[in-house]
């Protein structure tokens, strides 16, 4: 079933896709930010594997990994982790900005970089768990949408780049999704939530389970799921 490296495994779309791998007994590592989440997440995916690297830190990543056992190859790097801070443009400090796009972006590429030489072994999968906002920008998420059309860009020009290593490539842009990510969404924009009116996380990881799933003779390079409704 393969090795497979997934960040945001603590909620939401990353736990759902962590116990459906497990399930189906692949070798999972997950990634915490620090000692006390990895010894959570090993206590509730048994048998998965930890590493720890501070997301908000991307600077730091290599430090911290190259002072750890990484998995010898990967079939597949699930970027799934991201932050949230809404706010109008006038609003909106340089911490906030900084905050997102090191989480949502620099990381990203920078744990990517990290880990080319395994994935290129396993000729393996990349996938980024984007959003609708990494395709268009609304009042108010001007930093989040610009954290996530940079990481779309990444995507793009990742998979240019390794393409004749064998590497694939894929982009999910879920719409909203009820996580305790759309809770805080919710709250900053001072509306009641109703998980009733958004995809389950279980959906969202039913699409990036198919991407992963296609033979290898394809790829779906972007992907689109949205709320019925």
């Amino acid at each position: 079933m393969g090795t497979h490296l997934i960040t945001g495994a603590g909620s939401g779309i990353g736990t759902v896709v962590a116990e459906r791998l497990c399930a189906r007994g692949a070798e999972v590592w997950l990634l915490a930010r620090d000692a006390g989440r990895a010894k959570e997440l090993a206590a509730r995916f048994p048998g998965a594997k930890t590493l720890v690297g501070d997301l908000a830190e991307p600077e730091r990543l290599s430090w911290a990994l190259s002072h750890q056992q990484v998995p010898e190859r990967l079939d597949s790097l699930l970027h799934i982790a991201g932050i949230v801070e809404l706010g109008e443009v006038g609003e909106l400090t340089p911490a906030a900005w900084n905050q997102q796009l090191a989480a949502n972006l620099v990381s990203p590429a920078e744990l990517t970089r990290l880990l080319l030489p395994q994935l290129r072994l396993a000729k393996g999968h990349v996938v980024f768990v984007n959003s609708g906002a990494g395709l268009r920008a609304s009042a108010q998420w001007s930093a989040y949408a610009a954290s996530k059309h940079g990481l779309k860009a990444l995507a793009d020009a990742l998979r240019w780049e390794e393409s004749g290593n064998g590497l694939r490539v894929t982009t999910i842009y879920p719409g909203r999704t009820a996580t305790p990510m759309q809770v805080k969404v919710h709250q900053q924009e001072g509306k009641e939530y109703d998980p009733e009116r958004w995809m389950k996380p279980e959906s969202v990881a039913t699409t990036l389970l198919t991407a992963l799933d296609l033979p290898r003779d394809a790829e779906i390079t972007d992907m689109s799921v949205r709320p019925v409704g």
